[in-house]
């Protein structure tokens, strides 16, 4: 049998969880509980905005328009860079994950489709040896970059 402090203690590390996975500084159970409530409708209006912009984005694209669409947003520690193309495109996803390593951006995690379409969404920090900062722009442009030298390279096969 379970004792009561036991099932409390249990239930202040779960609270204790709560309160640093939503970054909550309350100290009672209710605020920490509020704030994780408010905390999971901005993830939700986030998931949202995100189907929105992927909905816009795919009605927007003529299928015969086959040019890349390219977003990078700031994180607190990196990018978020996303690469839709409205065709199937062998050998990008190697030429943007070169782009990254020469930019010193360590992709920690990636998603990849490539199967009718070309889809790259990939989260990317700074190497901590890194000289000179990154902004986002700079990152969109050798992203761009990196896509104009394999369509320069797959043109030519």
């Amino acid at each position: 049998m379970v004792s009561r402090e036991q099932k409390r203690e249990a239930l202040n590390e779960k609270l204790q969880l709560l309160r640093s996975i939503t970054n909550s500084h309350a100290f009672n159970k209710t605020s920490i509980i509020m704030d994780a409530s408010k905390y999971i409708e901005e993830l939700k209006e986030k998931v949202g905005r995100l189907n929105e912009e992927i909905a816009t984005a795919e009605t927007s694209i003529d299928p015969n328009d086959h040019l890349p669409m390219v977003t990078v947003e700031t994180l607190e520690k990196g990018f978020l860079i996303n690469v839709f193309v409205a065709k199937s495109c062998p050998g990008l996803l190697v030429s943007l994950l070169e782009a990254c390593e020469e930019m010193g951006l360590t992709v920690l995690e990636a998603r990849v489709s490539c199967t009718d379409t070309f889809r790259f969404q990939a989260v990317g920090g700074e190497n901590e040896e890194q000289v000179q900062t990154i902004d986002a722009q700079n990152v969109k442009q050798v992203v761009g970059q990196a896509i104009r030298n394999w369509s320069r390279s797959a043109d030519q096969e």
